[in-house]
């Protein structure tokens, strides 16, 4: 019997925090090398790193895709905000790994650490459900993720079900917030090299199912939730309330203009 969908939550999400009270070990698998650690609330978090090369817009970026996915009802583990104290990099002899722990310092993103997972294979399974597969596409496309491909699915198989992980690519526009009201209203063509993609049911019935619950309720609080810190000063955007402003308004605006990527994804699944 497949396990129950979660139905996310009936509130718009606010995101705990934890102080991570031991450094356990560094998880070297993919490019932002994030740490296991223990946090005061006795649960063990795999944690993005706010020093890591990728920075904070990556973490920004997990946070609200993956809420997102959340609200939508998809699998996604248990986040919170972790607060780190550099002082934990003591317990690792790599230097390079203490180097990056002390450049961490402050808040960082972590995922329920989920024990046994293994990474998704599409010729192993567990196959997914058509409607699961396209809302999982939705998602993506909506919030631009260009990474979640055969060569990289960023899946976990828990229990014989899916979860959702590794959003740190989506939301790519804010990299440069270049044209960010035309990129808004653009489809998004590397949908089409979606791990998924043959798995799934029409993208759609997916919208349909999907579009109403990210209200702008839902959505001032997302951006909302983003801590300040994350939010850096840069050209156009001189403080967090103007960064929460773009990002509300671009979510805003694709969302209003969805047609271009659920019409672009369903050619790619017919295809």
């Amino acid at each position: 019997m497949t396990p129950p969908r979660n139905p996310g939550p009936t509130l718009p999400p606010m995101l705990r925090t934890v102080i991570a009270t031991r450094y356990v070990t560094p998880l070297r698998e993919g490019g932002s090398v994030p740490a296991l650690v223990e946090a005061d609330d006795d649960g063990l978090y795999v944690v993005k790193l706010l020093g890591a090369g990728h920075g904070r817009k990556a973490l920004i970026a997990e946070l609200l895709a993956g809420e997102i996915g959340r609200r939508l009802g998809l699998p996604v583990p248990d986040a919170v905000l972790v607060e780190l104290d550099g002082v934990l990099a003591k317990a690792e002899p790599d230097q390079e790994i203490q180097e990056l722990l002390a450049r961490s310092s402050g808040t960082n993103y972590g995922l329920d650490f989920l024990p046994g997972a293994l990474s998704f294979a599409p010729a192993v399974g567990p196959r997914p459900e058509p409607d699961l597969a396209a809302d999982i596409i939705w998602l993506d496309a909506f919030t631009t993720n260009v990474d979640r491909t055969p060569r990289n699915p960023n899946l976990l198989v828990w229990h014989r079900r899916l979860q959702l992980i590794d959003h740190g690519s989506a939301f790519y526009i804010h990299h440069s917030w270049t044209e960010p009201d035309a990129h808004a209203r653009r489809p998004f063509t590397q949908i089409r090299d979606h791990v998924l993609m043959p798995f799934a049911g029409s993208i759609g019935n997916a919208d349909a199912r999907l579009a109403a619950k990210l209200d702008d309720a839902f959505l001032a609080s997302l951006v909302a939730a983003i801590p300040d810190d994350w939010l850096q000063p840069e050209d156009g955007l001189p403080d967090a309330a103007a960064h929460r402003r773009a990002y509300l308004a671009y979510m805003q605006t694709r969302l209003a203009a969805r047609a271009a990527f659920v019409e672009e994804a369903e050619r790619a699944r017919v295809a």
